[in-house]
Parts: structure tokens; C-alpha cells; sequence
């Protein structure tokens, strides 16, 4: 018996990666994203790039060999900051993610499993923290502790955790009376047992699609908070600040280098981390896979 449920296992999972393979915009964003981290996190460090230093005879300097991207008006190398950049938006997207599924799942799955006072206060409390304007909120927050990368992390993140929870808060409601469910509590079994045997396995996948998102519109905020002037603080970079940099009539109208690589960077960025959770949820989604056929 417990043989087929390990084939059957292995055959779901091989069935999904097949689905997840085959779906080919998923496949572009897997690529890029995959180029991106091997660009930010291995260049800086083959060639010995330095985002801070000035170069003072290449002061808004146009792409030349010397530097493939031109240089800001401070004679700073504009890849070298790309590059940097991209470590910080990157990584403030993906913790952000992560503090807000930490946050939201366990609030999700007691609001949804425990129900009645527990319900009612978290899910009242999710609804009071999505009334407000996120980055107005995010705003307010940010000015209060000071604007730095792990401010701009853990505020994003903190306040993310409403989708999370009420995606949980959902699944659970479905998960916690079916058949298997009942079973067990019937037998005596511990409410953390169940939620970790049969709650959350079941009800963790659409959670696992919105982290993509939410890791995509975590990266979107950071940019814009950064843009703002609220973010992360220079000398160090990230694709928002280096935007922010470039606002300037005269820079968007004739030193583009300064702007267009970090605006296209984050496009390509999001567009592709969105479509690896299309096709994520393609992939653990079989109804629709069929659909679509």
C-alpha cells in the first residue's frame, strides 16, 4: 500500500515537471532569471568591478570599451551599478517574499482551521491592513525607522502577508473538512500533526504560485520606493535609485545609457518572474493543462 503511494507520488511530480518543461514562456522567464543571478552574482566578481569609485575623466561619459554602459555623472561605472543593483533588488524582493509567506501562512492556517475568535480577529485584521494604500503605508513606515535596504525589506515584507494569509485562510477552509481530515481528528490525532500531515500539503500549492508574484510586485516596490528617493540610500545601488538618478529632463533626453538598462532590467525582471508562476500553476493546475489541450 505504501508502495503505490509512493509511485503515485513520483508519477504526480514527474507529471508536473513535464507540464512545467513544456510550458514555454515559464521556460523564457526560468532562462532569464537564471542569466540574471549568474550576471549579478559571478561579473562583479570576475571582473573586479567597483559601483562606488569615480572615474574622473569620464564624467557622464557615453558607452565606450572602457565602459560598456557609459558612466553617471559622478563617473561611476553605469554596468558595474547594474550589476550591484541588481544583487539588492533581487534580494529584496526574494526575503520580502519570504517574511511575508512566514508571516501569512501560520496566521492563514489558524484563522482557517481553529476558526470562530481566531477568524475573526485575523481576518478582520487582514482586511484592516488591505484597506490602506500599500505604499502610502510602506511610505509612512519607511520614514519612521529610515530608508535602507533591510528597512525596505522587512516593512515590504511584513506587509505582504495579507495575500498569503487569506490564500491560506481559503485552502484550509476547503482541506479541513474533507474525508482524511475527519478520519484522523476521529482517531485521536493532534491538531499539529494534521495540519502538518494533511493541511498544509494540500492546501500549500496555490500559496507556492503566489510567492512568485508577490516576489515580483516585492521587487516593483522596492523600485518605486527607491525612484522616490525612500529606498535604498546611495552610494548604494539598486535598479530603482539608479532611475531615480536619472530623472533629469536632460538626462532622459540625451544621456539614455543612464536609464534604459535598469527600466529594461526591471521589465524583463518581473515579466519573467510572472511567468514562472504562470506556468507553475499551469504545471500543479492538471484542469486547466487539460483545458488548454
Amino acid at each position: 500500500m505504501e508502495n503505490n503511494k509512493n509511485i503515485k507520488a513520483d508519477s504526480y511530480y514527474k507529471d508536473v515537471v513535464k507540464r512545467f518543461l513544456s510550458h514555454k514562456l515559464a521556460m523564457v522567464g526560468l532562462i532569464v532569471i537564471i542569466i540574471e543571478l549568474i550576471c549579478v552574482i559571478l561579473l562583479p566578481i570576475i571582473f573586479n568591478m567597483d559601483p562606488y569609485t569615480s572615474d574622473p575623466t569620464a564624467f557622464n561619459a557615453a558607452p565606450s570599451k572602457a565602459h560598456f554602459f557609459g558612466c553617471d555623472d559622478l563617473g561611476r561605472d553605469v554596468f558595474a551599478r547594474l550589476m550591484y543593483g541588481g544583487r539588492v533588488s533581487l534580494q529584496v524582493g526574494l526575503l520580502s517574499a519570504i517574511i511575508s509567506m512566514i508571516v501569512g501562512i501560520p496566521l492563514g492556517l489558524i484563522a482557517g482551521y481553529y476558526g470562530g475568535i481566531w477568524e475573526t480577529i485575523i481576518m478582520r485584521l487582514a482586511d484592516i491592513f488591505m484597506s490602506f494604500p500599500s505604499m502610502i503605508l510602506i511610505l509612512v513606515l519607511v520614514a519612521i525607522f529610515g530608508p535602507s535596504v533591510w528597512t525596505v525589506t522587512l516593512v515590504i515584507g511584513v506587509l505582504g502577508w495579507t495575500d498569503f494569509a487569506k490564500l491560506m485562510y481559503g485552502n484550509v477552509l476547503t482541506v479541513r473538512n474533507k474525508e482524511y481530515v475527519e478520519s484522523a481528528k476521529a482517531i485521536g490525532t493532534k491538531d499539529f500533526k494534521i495540519l502538518v500531515s494533511y493541511i498544509i500539503p494540500n492546501a500549500f500549492t496555490p500559496v507556492l504560485i503566489n510567492f512568485t508574484f508577490r516576489m515580483a510586485q516585492a521587487i516593483i516596490q522596492e523600485s518605486a520606493l527607491s525612484f522616490l528617493g525612500m529606498g535604498v540610500q546611495p552610494p548604494m545601488a539598486s535598479w530603482g535609485n539608479i532611475l531615480y538618478a536619472a530623472q533629469s529632463i536632460v538626462v532622459l533626453s540625451h544621456r539614455p545609457w543612464l536609464w534604459i538598462p535598469p527600466g529594461v532590467l526591471l521589465v524583463l525582471t518581473v515579466c519573467s518572474i510572472n511567468f514562472i508562476g504562470d506556468g507553475l500553476r499551469d504545471a500543479l493546475d492538471s484542469k486547466m493543462t487539460i483545458k488548454k489541450k
